[in-house]
């Protein structure tokens, strides 16, 4: 198993979206690369000077799925053109990014922000090793099965097409590959 810790805004959708990920084990909603232990609560997170993002540390199975699928429904799914901002939520802990734990890991994913960068004008995903990690508040643990008409950033119907979505290989922007495919598959039985 590994681990790799994905910052698309906030983190309740993206909890839910990489639950469906077949070869995911487990998925915790939390607050990644901030100033310290003591502000990793969500009151201090949100008040937006502690650096911290809110992250899902994402523990997959390599052989089940490989990396460039997790990063393909990440990228499917953010604006990477905007900082601070995902949907209607705007904050510095809404600011996008994908944080490594293995040099391999690394190799992956700056092969994967060079092709998702190069399609666009702006590019505002950071991108670098996990600094630190801690558990959100239980209230934000597995929220949206908790409040099922809970607000969400990512739709519904792009979160079913990617748990379906063939990726490989990931050669073009994420989102052109979805979109191409979506147009072209069969409808949902």
């Amino acid at each position: 198993m590994e681990t790799i810790y994905l910052a698309g805004g906030c983190f309740w959708g993206m909890e839910r979206l990489y639950r469906q990920l077949p070869g995911v084990a487990e998925v915790t909603p939390g607050y990644a690369n901030g100033d310290s232990a003591e502000h990793a609560h969500y009151a201090a997170v949100c008040s937006g000077i502690t650096g911290f993002r809110e992250t899902v540390q994402v523990v997959y199975d390599p052989v089940a799925v490989p990396l460039e699928h997790l990063l393909f429904a990440f990228f499917a799914v953010i604006d990477p053109e905007t900082p601070n901002r995902q949907g209607m939520d705007f904050g510095t802990q809404y600011q996008t990014g994908v944080y490594w734990t293995t040099p391999e890991q690394a190799t992956i994913v700056q092969r994967i922000f060079a092709l998702e960068a190069a399609a666009l004008e702006e590019f505002a995903v950071e991108c670098g090793p996990i600094q630190c990690f801690y558990p959100a508040e239980e209230e934000h643990q597995r929220y949206l099965e908790k409040h099922p008409r809970g607000y969400c950033h990512i739709s519904l119907t792009k979160m079913a097409a990617l748990v379906r979505c063939p990726v490989l290989p990931y050669d073009r922007p994420a989102k052109t590959i979805l979109r191409e495919w979506m147009e072209n598959a069969r409808p949902l039985q």
